[in-house]
């Protein structure tokens, strides 16, 4: 990750979204969270952290049994503590954490630069954590509710704002219907819906940044329907050129430093 971070330095960048802090091969050990950490801080760049399963979802203690919620909770703690974007360029943000209801979830975060709302949302890409398990799954519940309220928050805003285009980085992907028999639950059903309705409604341009696909060549090509697209990153580096004039709003670069690590 640390080469990752010095490829983005060497660029002068509105920001950099990293997709996780550490790979699914990597333990989910406190000490690694705590040197991540201190690693980003030191990025030229804005930087802001999108959640990725491996960071939190799918961790899991020596017993075999699920660390999710617990790693959850550190990474919020160690990743999100006040209303700026980490590194040494300070983007203001605006946390949902902020709203007393939801005080939990500061990883959902958005900012807004030139006419373009960007935003992060939790969906992990293990179908969105959702847990197959006896009783409540209060995790993934709980957390569909603030999802929820998150997005309509944020189109209302950019809506409000007449803005060009909204940006969403999230792990998974939304947008994508699991083959029938591979899921007994779709883990994206409720915000896959809300998404295209949301969409539908907003005249500018949406677009969902994800890593669904875990590859280590990122993704060329937008695949839009309508004004809604996706574009899956994998766990490569992928630059993002938003136009304020011209055809395309959007156009896509490998930076010249190309390695693996899951920034966006």
């Amino acid at each position: 990750m640390r080469e990752g971070v010095e490829a983005s330095d060497a660029e002068n960048l509105a920001f950099v979204v990293v997709n996780g802090i550490k790979g699914g091969f990597e333990p989910c050990t406190d000490k690694l969270y705590h040197r991540r950490k201190a690693m980003l801080h030191e990025a030229k760049n804005g930087l802001i952290v999108s959640l990725a399963a491996s960071d939190w979802a799918e961790c899991k203690q020596p017993n075999g049994k699920s660390a999710a919620v617990s790693k959850l909770s550190l990474m919020r703690e160690l990743m999100y503590g006040d209303e700026f974007s980490i590194g040494d360029s300070k983007i203001p943000v605006l946390r949902q954490s902020t709203i007393a209801k939801f005080r939990d979830f500061a990883e959902n975060v958005r900012w807004e630069i030139a006419g373009t709302m960007f935003a992060t949302i939790n969906l992990p890409r293990n179908n969105n954590h959702y847990v197959i398990d006896a009783g409540r799954n209060s995790e993934f519940e709980d957390r569909l509710v603030a999802n929820r309220e998150w997005l309509n928050r944020v189109f209302t805003y950019a809506t409000r704002r007449k803005m060009d285009a909204i940006v969403l980085f999230c792990d998974g992907n939304p947008l994508a219907v699991p083959r029938a028999g591979t899921v007994q639950r779709d883990g994206y059903a409720e915000t896959r819906k809300q998404i295209k309705a949301l969409a539908a409604k907003f005249t500018g341009k949406v677009l969902i940044i994800h890593s669904q696909s875990g590859s280590d060549t990122p993704a060329s090509t937008i695949h839009w329907r309508g004004n809604l697209g996706d574009l899956d990153t994998g766990t490569g580096w992928t630059k993002l050129t938003v136009h304020q004039s011209g055809p395309g709003l959007f156009s896509l670069s490998t930076p010249a430093t190309q390695t693996s690590g899951g920034s966006r």
